[in-house]
């Protein structure tokens, strides 16, 4: 997870916002278009983790750390 930012919330939201529109070369829609399919990616991800939560499996990185202590 990203470290904190020292700006207010809603100047770091402007700021990714902008950074979003140049990367699509200001097109609007496909920034937003973007924005929806990375969405949808990470929600498939969640998904994915809690189903292999449920089914008792634990990530390897929490494996390790339990061998580790």
């Amino acid at each position: 997870m990203p470290a904190p930012s020292s700006l207010p919330d809603n100047s770091r939201y402007e700021q990714a916002c902008d950074q979003a529109i140049a990367m699509c070369d200001g097109n609007l829609r496909s920034t937003i278009k973007a924005l929806i399919m990375a969405n949808e990616y990470l929600e498939t991800e969640l998904e994915e983790l809690q189903a292999a939560i449920n089914a008792g499996c634990v990530p390897a990185r929490s494996q390790e750390a339990t061998n580790a202590a």
